[in-house]
């Protein structure tokens, strides 16, 4: 839910600033920024003492978020939840509502931000198209004006943001191995776990922001964008973490949570580029031979791979990433 909450002030900024163009106000940005960074600072504590302050960080910034894109006179039909939307009003509620009821707030914000924004989205265009036809007076005198993405940039941004995310995931990794006592096994996995954070950067690099073959050719939708990069950006952080537990003691399982938390971001990942691909119009032989058997692995080892050392669960999930990036280098050379 944090997760989310910064990548939405992120996400409506973004979009902003595509639309707006020249016309972008800079000391927004800048107060967001501020924003975010207030949000980051509350997140140890987020769970208990600092609820109240990210909340009310996270509310600020999508309200000044909301009266930024008022000024641009656009309606971004694709994502509505970039201006305004039903997710915002439980997130308000919350500062004046104590765990875990305020928990389940936070939940009912993303899952209606998310997924009325995804419905929407994909009708917007109809939408829009059925106002202009209207026959009635009242449709004719309201007047709306769609918001344009520039597709270049939009899909731009949301690569760099996956390549920060990955960045950050390397820097998780490093830093575990600096707690921990350097022996051989430790290695094996520090190996390990560059190994795989290397493969998703390599089919974030070929494929773009989605890391699905083709799509990088079409119109990007952000009605499909969106939440596919939220949930890849999602699994890529779980799998730093999970590589960051595992740094503990490499010669040891991982412990159920800590397990599906490894597992269960690259599942989560390479489930997202399946229905992605399925959705674009992926090749065949990619889908149905590298991108589901990849996510069908990873659940099989989130749930049977308990007896396993950590570091040997890091190698295979590593040789299910390189199944992917093969495909690429023999198609893409």
């Amino acid at each position: 839910m944090l997760f989310y909450a910064v990548w939405s002030v992120w996400t409506s900024f973004t979009l902003y600033a595509n639309v707006a163009a020249t016309k972008t106000r800079t000391r927004a940005m800048l107060v967001a920024m501020f924003g975010i960074a207030v949000m980051a600072a509350a997140i140890p504590a987020a769970a208990d003492t600092r609820g109240e302050a990210f909340a009310i960080a996270y509310v600020c910034c999508r309200w000044l978020g909301m009266i930024s894109w008022r000024r641009t006179g656009q309606q971004l039909f694709s994502w509505p939840a970039a201006q305004a939307g039903a997710g915002f009003v439980p997130w308000v509620a919350s500062i004046w509502v104590q765990p875990p009821a305020r928990y389940w707030l936070w939940t009912a914000g993303v899952v209606l931000d998310v997924v009325l924004s995804a419905v929407q989205g994909s009708r917007g265009q109809e939408m829009l198209d059925r106002m202009r036809r209207s026959p009635s007076r009242r449709a004719r005198s309201f007047q709306v004006v769609p918001a344009r993405l520039d597709p270049a940039h939009f899909g731009e941004r949301l690569g760099l943001f996956v390549i920060i995310v990955l960045g950050e995931a390397v820097a998780q990794v490093v830093l575990a191995a600096s707690d921990v006592d350097w022996r051989a096994p430790l290695f094996v996995a520090a190996i390990a776990g560059f190994g795989l954070l290397v493969c998703l950067w390599w089919l974030t690099l070929e494929y773009g922001a989605l890391s699905v073959p083709r799509y990088g050719e079409r119109r990007v939708e952000a009605w499909l964008a969106l939440p596919a990069h939220f949930t890849i950006t999602m699994g890529i952080t779980s799998v730093a973490a999970g590589l960051g537990m595992l740094a503990e003691d490499p010669t040891e399982p991982l412990d159920l949570a800590a397990r599906w938390v490894l597992c269960g971001g690259l599942s989560l990942y390479f489930l997202t580029t399946t229905i992605v691909g399925a959705i674009a119009g992926a090749p065949r032989a990619w889908l149905l031979g590298r991108a589901l058997p990849a996510a069908l692995a990873t659940i099989l080892l989130g749930v049977f791979g308990g007896p396993l050392e950590s570091r040997w669960l890091a190698l295979i999930l590593v040789g299910v990433a390189l199944w992917q990036v093969r495909y690429a280098r023999r198609h893409n050379a």
